[in-house]
């Protein structure tokens, strides 16, 4: 018996192009980076908790490019990229900086380090994201977001192939 594929095929992220933006470590730039992100996911129905864990999430990593990555040096780039489509949102961020190992962080939420002034980043991006994935260097983050408010049924992203 000839197995063969369901004709149903979704325009996954897979077909959507990542759009990149490069710019020096300024966080005012960041913020502007922040924003084309939080209205493309905006413009394919993400729900207000989905954008403000996206925004917690991406605020994070952009401001971790900029001062841990960079060390503010303007010379330096930090660049992003992104895809939204009604399931999902990827939003990758690089700096030029050496990198770390995020296994090697402090944990924040054990008792000797809760008067710590930094290092709860990371945890809110884990948090807040469906998946965070850094790179072997360390100076490259992938977050991942699924749309809590898509629905194939009600999309018009479905299609038959």
């Amino acid at each position: 018996m000839k197995r063969t594929r369901s004709k149903l095929k979704l325009a996954g992220s897979c077909d959507t192009p990542w759009a990149t933006i490069d710019f020096c470590s300024c966080l005012h730039k960041a913020r502007q980076v922040e924003e084309n992100v939080l209205t493309a996911c905006q413009q394919h129905h993400f729900s207000e908790s989905d954008i403000f864990a996206i925004k917690l999430a991406l605020e994070e990593a952009l401001v971790n490019a900029c001062k841990h990555g960079n060390k503010m040096d303007p010379t330096k780039h930090v660049k992003v990229q992104f895809r939204v489509t009604d399931q999902r949102a990827d939003v990758a961020v690089e700096d030029e900086g050496p990198g770390f190992n995020p296994g090697e962080l402090p944990d924040p939420t054990i008792e000797e380090n809760l008067e710590m002034s930094h290092g709860r980043g990371i945890l809110l991006m884990r948090a807040y994201m469906s998946s965070v994935v850094f790179n072997p260097t360390g100076n490259k983050v992938t977050l991942t977001k699924f749309n809590d408010a898509y629905s194939p049924a009600t999309s018009n992203s479905a299609a038959l192939g």
